[in-house]
């Protein structure tokens, strides 16, 4: 019953997310991989290199994008990956579109060998163009 419960929830979240999300807002999502152990601290690491980086980059190819996501807010959704392939894949899209993402791999200083790759930082950008490729994932 617990499960049940909690598939529910995540629809209605989902669904939730989807309707309030509009198209012309400026938003930033990363996928974290989740099919590696990383303990809470090195996963908020990761998700917080992600961020930073994709930012910069958006930074540098519009900068009136990069400061309308500072001054609203800079919303951020962070997403579940199941494996490396989903987010080299995401990441090549992306690329393709011309929205600045940001992969993002490990030095392996602590919990991972060096160069996992272990999240992807989208935007921030227009989440029109964000949401046709994430919009299927599920929130961390």
């Amino acid at each position: 019953m617990q499960c049940g419960a909690a598939i529910i929830i995540m629809f209605i979240s989902l669904i939730f997310i989807m309707k309030n999300s509009n198209p012309d807002e400026i938003k930033q999502v990363i996928l974290v991989r989740i099919d590696i152990e990383m303990g809470k601290g090195k996963l908020a690491a990761q998700v917080a290199h992600a961020s930073l980086e994709s930012y910069m980059l958006a930074e540098r190819k519009n900068a009136e994008i990069a400061k309308e996501w500072i001054a609203s807010g800079q919303k951020k959704i962070v997403l579940k990956a199941d494996d490396e392939a989903t987010i080299t894949k995401l990441k090549k899209a992306f690329d393709y579109l011309g929205v600045p993402c940001a992969m993002v791999s490990d030095a392996g200083l602590t919990e991972l060998p060096p160069g996992t790759i272990t999240a992807l930082g989208i935007g921030p950008w227009k989440a029109s163009e964000i949401d046709k490729y994430t919009s299927m994932f599920k929130l961390l």
